[in-house]
């Protein structure tokens, strides 16, 4: 099954890249060319550094080999996205435009020369749409008349005895081939330039930081003390090879400017190994909060070396919470590990974490993934806060996000158990979001005693 799976995604992936090549370079032009072989050294070598860029991160290859890759590797998994959406799109525009084109010069229709016609004869507008038969030249007809043109031969006798007027012979519309290429071009270049445009732009707001998001959430056991207590939320902010130093001090600047009472990560904070990405995550020392930073595992922990990086975010001043509880002055914090830990022994244990403390005290659970929620409901918890999903990071990623997860993004409710899902600080793989922009969420707790 798995070998028929693996072929199945292989055929459809060869499949869309022809169609690719074929709407974008061989039906944009009249004949194989450099274009042509341009076209497909493109996109087969897009997709080479694309492979190549998952395989260095995930092998742990050398980090100058995983920066070199990853930028155009990455770029390109998100381009040929938006390619394939944007050429699928104008086979919807090709014939309407194809249509227009015809009716406003239809093949074989008089659009230039008029016919001969006898001297005198009344000129109607209701001409035969066919093309006028053409004459043999006169055998004293000059030989070097320019064939390329398409103008018919004069007539070397000129007006005869009868009247007549001699007129050019009609010429017709452009060939349907010409039109076809005509609307190929438009349509390929066209969508070429939508693709390019919106990875452009998803790029820049990944770059340029995650905004401020603030939500409200009600906690029917929170004392009146605790009225406006503000969690930072912060997920998924991805380090690696192509989110690094600079990245993760913007989001630590934009934690800290929101002054808040306590910073929650709620895990896939990097992209691997604390030798490769130790520098980048140095910002994180500089984390601000008085109840301070606490932090759990996300899956791509587990890829990088969940083990080091715990004790790593430890060194730099967050707090690991790994299937534990801290008790703060008017509620309890807890936070389990990422399921993905179980293949390591290490998955989340909610009765470690939650099963001997005091319900009548409210309980906020940090887990990343949003599916944990069914076990938090069952444990009395009355606030989960999760990531994981990136808001479906690439449009129309978010159905299939929505898909695997209770909630895609926001908050809702389960139960008695309330859920608010981050859409992440950053972006895994190309650093691009298109219809999911990254967020730092401030929670602010409201007492319904207040």
């Amino acid at each position: 099954m798995a070998i028929l799976f693996v072929l199945l995604v292989l055929a459809v992936l060869v499949t869309a890249n022809w169609y690719l090549w074929r709407r974008l370079f061989r039906d944009t032009t009249r004949a194989p060319g450099w274009t042509r072989r341009g076209g497909a050294v493109l996109i087969a070598g897009g997709w080479a550094l694309a492979v190549g860029a998952l395989v260095a991160e995930r092998t742990g290859a050398p980090f100058w080999l995983q920066r070199v890759l990853a930028w155009p590797g990455f770029l390109w998994l998100a381009l040929s996205i938006y390619l394939l959406l944007a050429v699928a799109a104008g086979e919807v525009v090709r014939p309407l435009l194809q249509r227009y084109l015809e009716r406003r010069t239809p093949a074989g229709t008089v659009v230039s020369r008029p016919e001969r016609v006898p001297a005198g004869a009344p000129h109607e507008g209701t001409a035969s749409a066919g093309p006028a038969p053409q004459e043999s030249p006169a055998p004293d007809a000059p030989s070097d008349a320019p064939e390329s043109t398409g103008a018919a031969p004069e007539d070397p006798e000129g007006p005869d005895s009868a009247g007549t007027a001699s007129t050019p012979a009609p010429s017709t519309a452009p060939a349907a081939p010409s039109r076809r290429l005509f609307v190929s071009r438009v349509i390929g270049g066209a969508a070429a330039a939508a693709a390019v445009g919106t990875v452009g732009y998803g790029t820049y707001g990944v770059l340029s930081g995650p905004k401020v998001k603030r939500v409200t959430v009600p906690l029917a056991k929170l004392p009146r003390a605790a009225h406006g207590y503000r969690i930072a939320v912060v997920s998924d902010v991805h380090l690696g090879a192509v989110l690094g130093r600079s990245f993760a001090q913007r989001v630590v600047d934009t934690i800290n400017g929101t002054q808040p009472d306590l910073i929650a990560v709620v895990g896939d904070l990097v992209d691997g190994s604390v030798k490769d990405l130790g520098p980048a995550a140095a910002p994180l020392a500089q984390l601000k909060a008085r109840h301070g930073a606490f932090f759990v595992t996300g899956n791509h922990e587990y890829f990088s070396g969940a083990e080091q990086w715990v004790e790593e975010v430890r060194r730099l001043g967050l707090r690991p919470l790994e299937n534990a509880r801290t008790e703060l002055p008017w509620f309890d914090l807890a936070g389990v590990n990422d399921i993905a830990g179980e293949s390591e022994g290490q998955g989340p244990d909610h009765a470690k974490a939650l099963g001997d403390r005091d319900t009548t005290r409210a309980c906020v659970l940090l887990a990343h993934q949003p599916v944990q929620i069914h076990d938090a409901v069952d444990h009395g918890v009355d606030l989960q806060l999760s990531g994981h999903t990136h808001g479906g990071q690439l449009w129309p990623g978010n159905l299939l996000a929505a898909a695997a997860n209770p909630t895609l993004a926001g908050l809702e409710r389960y139960g008695d158990t309330q859920l608010y899902v981050s859409r992440g600080a950053g972006a895994w793989g190309p650093p691009t979001r298109v219809g999911a922009p990254s967020d730092i969420t401030v929670i602010e707790l409201a007492s319904r005693q207040a």
